[in-house]
């Protein structure tokens, strides 16, 4: 799956981009039809210690889903966001076997 990580207002390390990436190849083994993903991290200006802001947007063949969770760190909002994705993921996979 191709993913594209955004960092708004901020340089990204690679140790970021790597944790992920492999969160969301992860995602695959839930639904294998997924064609591109979208990661937006964000540093909200606010004096609240939770202003971490991941935004994950997965492209699927007809459909899209948007997440967006808001965490002390990066990790813990990217790795809540593809949760939330992976039971969306499992709805749409087993809509789809239905209707078949």
């Amino acid at each position: 799956m191709k993913v594209n990580v955004h960092a708004v207002n901020f340089t990204v390390d690679g140790k970021l981009v790597g944790f992920v990436q492999e969160r969301m190849d992860r995602l695959e083994k839930y639904y294998d039809k997924v064609v591109s993903s979208d990661v937006f991290l964000k540093v909200e200006k606010t004096s609240e210690k939770e202003n971490k802001v991941a935004e994950i947007k997965i492209h699927v063949p007809g459909d899209e889903f948007i997440v967006k969770k808001q965490c002390k760190t990066f990790e813990e909002a990217v790795e809540q966001s593809a949760e939330s994705i992976e039971r969306l993921l499992i709805k749409r996979k087993e809509k789809v076997k239905s209707n078949i």
